[in-house]
């Protein structure tokens, strides 16, 4: 351990010494972005980049069940990434999938997909449906797997399926008009049961959502962290909650 990972880990245990517990967000969405950019800094592939990436993703859920955080969506594939030269997004859904399978092993999370299964190749709705399944009795923290992910998609996919519900049961479109609200569109996203995530994180310095969590996220805090994915330490995990637990949310009030 050099000296600058010395300082680092004092500084890290000062904060999370300082950390409110009963202020720590519950639910937890992360857009895992720089991940390319950060190999090729490096000198690496985009490949590389992408494993790196993969790899710390179980050290972020250690990072969030030490501070009791309960769900964590993790933005892992867009329906842009989607459009891809197929030589990049092979190696990347074989990354992708042997991520999954990991946190499926681990025997400590829950694993839900979220995205539109339909959009991806067989082999990898195999392994997100194989994950769920494995997964379904553990205790541990939800892990929310945005893979084919688009926030527009899904509240397109939200309404169709309120449609469909309903033509089902009979109900006009006057009857529908009539009674439809926030609720019932919530009830048919992705994510529908869970609590609506209280933090955002973006790594890389970007500072948009890019499409990520559009409906959930209307009263979410957000947090832009200039490390890229790969690089992002316990110390930008804690400075991100002593930021969220220092802002008074007003849910619009």
């Amino acid at each position: 351990m050099n000296l600058r990972d010395l300082v680092y880990g004092l500084y890290a245990r000062r904060v999370e010494g300082r950390l409110d517990h009963a202020q720590v967000p519950k639910h937890i969405g992360v857009i895992l972005d720089g991940n390319r950019r950060w190999a090729k800094a490096a000198g690496g592939t985009p490949e590389q980049g992408h494993k790196a990436g993969a790899d710390k993703i179980q050290e972020l859920l250690g990072w969030c069940s030490e501070t009791d955080v309960e769900v964590v969506t993790l933005w892992m594939l867009s329906t842009d990434n989607l459009s891809r030269p197929e030589e990049q997004l092979v190696p990347l859904l074989a990354i992708i999938e042997d991520a999954v399978r990991a946190l499926a092993s681990d025997g400590r999370w829950r694993v839900h997909h979220v995205g539109t299964m339909d959009l991806l190749p067989a082999r990898t709705q195999s392994v997100l449906k194989e994950a769920e399944q494995a997964t379904h009795d553990n205790t541990g923290i939800l892990v929310n797997v945005a893979v084919g992910y688009g926030g527009r998609q899904e509240i397109a996919d939200a309404v169709r399926s309120l449609l469909l519900e309903h033509a089902d049961k009979g109900t006009s479109f006057e009857e529908l008009a009539e009674i439809v609200d926030v609720e019932h569109i919530s009830e048919h996203l992705y994510t529908r049961g869970q609590p609506d995530p209280d933090l955002v994180i973006r790594t890389s310095g970007e500072q948009r959502l890019s499409g990520f969590m559009l409906w959930q996220s209307a009263h979410s805090e957000y947090y832009f962290c200039e490390v890229h994915w790969p690089a992002f330490r316990k110390v930008d995990f804690l400075r991100a909650l002593r930021d969220y637990a220092a802002r008074h949310r007003r849910f619009g009030s």
